[in-house]
């Protein structure tokens, strides 16, 4: 009884190699098929502000006025280090 299982073991293995193999060369007739393209527009990928990947260039943001930012961190007092005397 030994010898049946053998061999019918041996057959389904060799039916599931022969299957994974056609499905290889399946997948690989698929990807020649693609058409190729090395364009760098093709390849960049842009990162919006949510982290998600994008095809699109992202839009720029309005810049904000710089006087008000400038007017305030004038009147902000800051500490000077080099003339304490540090023990």
């Amino acid at each position: 009884m030994s010898k049946n299982q053998n061999s019918f073991i041996k057959k389904q293995k060799a039916e599931l190699k022969k299957r994974k193999q056609k499905e290889k060369f399946e997948k690989k007739l698929e990807r020649k098929a693609q058409p190729k393209s090395g364009d760098l527009d093709d390849m960049i990928v842009y990162i919006d502000r949510f982290g998600n990947f994008t095809d699109t260039p992202p839009e720029e943001e309005p810049v904000k006025s710089t006087k008000n930012q400038n007017q305030s961190n004038k009147n902000t007092r800051t500490p000077n280090f080099k003339s304490r005397n540090h023990e």
